[in-house]
C-alpha cells in the first residue's frame, strides 16, 4: 500500500469542500451583483460596513460571487442543488467560506473597535 501525504488528501479535499461551496451558495444577491457588473456598475464599491452584522451579509455576498463566477449558468446550479443541499459536508464547506469572507471583512473594519 503507497502512502497518501497529508498534503495531497488535504489538497483533494479543500478542493472538493470549495467546489461543494461554489455550488451551494446561489441567489438572487448574486444575479444582481452580475446585473451591475454587465452594466458597468461597480457591486463592490467597498469592504467598510456599519455593523459586523452588515460585515457577515457582506460575506455572503461575497460567498455568492464566487459561486456565479465559477458556474455562471443560474441553471446549471438550480440543477445540482439537490446533490449538495442536504450533505452535512457540502453545508460545512459554504459556511466555512463565508467565514473566510467575513474575517476578511471584519479585518477591513478593524473588527469594528470604536
Amino acid at each position: 500500500m503507497t502512502p497518501i501525504s497529508h498534503r495531497h488528501v488535504s489538497g483533494k479535499i479543500t478542493g472538493t469542500l470549495m467546489l461543494a461551496a461554489s455550488l451551494l451558495l446561489g441567489s438572487v444577491a448574486l444575479a444582481d451583483a452580475h446585473e451591475a457588473e454587465d452594466s458597468g456598475k461597480t457591486w463592490l464599491p467597498s469592504l467598510m460596513t456599519e455593523t459586523p452584522q452588515e460585515g457577515f451579509a457582506l460575506a455572503v455576498t461575497l460567498s455568492q460571487k464566487g459561486v456565479g463566477t465559477t458556474q455562471p449558468d443560474a441553471e446549471v446550479r438550480k440543477e445540482q442543488r439537490p446533490e449538495y443541499a442536504e450533505n452535512p459536508d457540502s453545508l460545512i464547506a459554504a459556511s466555512h467560506v463565508i467565514a473566510t469572507h467575513f474575517q476578511t471583512v471584519a479585518a477591513a473594519n478593524d473588527y469594528w473597535r470604536e
